[in-house]
C-alpha cells in the first residue's frame, strides 16, 4: 500500500472512531482531500486509492488540474480558499461546491455564471466566528442576510455552513468554534426551515477534525494528513 493509500485509509478510520464515539453514523462525515499545492499525479494516486472529493484554494491553481481528471461524475471538486468576485465566473466553471461564499456581491456573481454555465451550483456560507481580520468570513448576522437574499439566486443552492477557525496547538481549544457553527446552524434552520439545504457544516482540518466531529461536522477538510507537509 502508497503512503496515500495508507494516510487516506488511517484518516477514514479516525473519521469512523470519532463518529461512532459521539453517536454519529461513520458515513455522516465526508472527507475532502485538501489538494492544494500537490501535483496531479499526487491527487491520481488518492483517486486510486478511493478518494473523490478534494478542495483547492486558488483558481489559477486548479485550472492546471481539474481539466486533466476530464468530466468523471465520480469526482467533486470544492473550492475552500476565498473567492474574489471577478473569478466567479471561472470558479462556477471549475467547481461543484464553494465554500467560501461570504457576500452579497460574490453571490449573486456566482449565481448569474452558475446560470449561464447552465447548472446548479452548491455554495456554503463562510461565517467568521472569531473576529481574526487574517481570515474571511460573514457574521451571523450577515449569514442571516445572505440567506435572506438566497432566494433571489434561482442557480444557487445553499447546502450549509463553513468556518476556519484560529490555530491552536491544542485541537481541543478549536471546540468551541465548532459549537458555535453548529448552534448558528440551528438557529438559523430555526428561523428558517429549509434553508441550509443538506445543512452541511464544513469544518475541521488534519489536527482537529475529530473535535469538529464531535460537534456535527459534516465536511472535514484534510490535506497535510494525507498528502505530507507542502513545500
Amino acid at each position: 500500500m502508497n503512503p496515500i493509500a495508507h494516510n487516506l485509509q488511517s484518516i477514514r478510520e479516525e473519521i469512523g472512531k470519532a463518529a461512532e464515539e459521539c453517536g454519529r453514523a461513520p458515513g455522516d462525515v465526508l472527507l475532502l482531500a485538501v489538494s492544494k499545492t500537490f501535483p496531479p499525479e499526487t491527487i491520481a494516486e488518492a483517486v486510486r486509492a478511493g478518494q473523490t472529493r478534494f478542495g483547492e484554494n486558488r483558481i489559477q491553481e486548479a485550472e492546471g488540474k481539474i481539466p486533466l481528471f476530464g468530466p468523471d461524475p465520480k469526482l467533486e471538486w470544492h473550492l475552500i480558499g476565498h473567492l474574489q468576485s471577478n473569478k466567479a465566473r471561472r470558479a462556477a466553471e471549475l467547481f461543484d461546491v464553494i465554500h467560501s461564499v461570504d457576500s452579497l456581491k460574490l453571490a449573486s456573481r456566482l449565481d448569474q455564471a452558475a446560470g449561464e454555465a447552465g447548472r446548479t451550483l452548491s455554495v456554503l456560507l463562510q461565517a467568521d466566528l472569531a473576529g481574526e481580520e487574517t481570515k474571511f468570513g460573514a457574521t451571523a448576522e450577515e449569514v442571516r442576510a445572505l440567506l435572506e437574499a438566497a432566494a433571489g439566486w434561482p442557480n444557487l443552492r445553499v447546502d450549509g455552513l463553513m468556518t476556519i477557525p484560529p490555530f491552536f496547538d491544542d485541537p481541543a481549544r478549536s471546540r468551541p468554534y465548532f459549537e458555535r457553527l453548529r448552534r448558528l446552524r440551528e438557529e438559523l434552520e430555526s428561523e428558517r426551515p429549509g434553508c441550509l439545504g443538506r445543512r452541511h457544516l464544513s469544518m475541521g482540518m488534519s489536527h482537529d477534525f475529530a473535535e469538529a466531529i464531535r460537534e456535527g461536522a459534516t465536511i472535514v477538510r484534510v490535506g497535510t494528513a494525507i498528502f505530507g507537509t507542502r513545500a
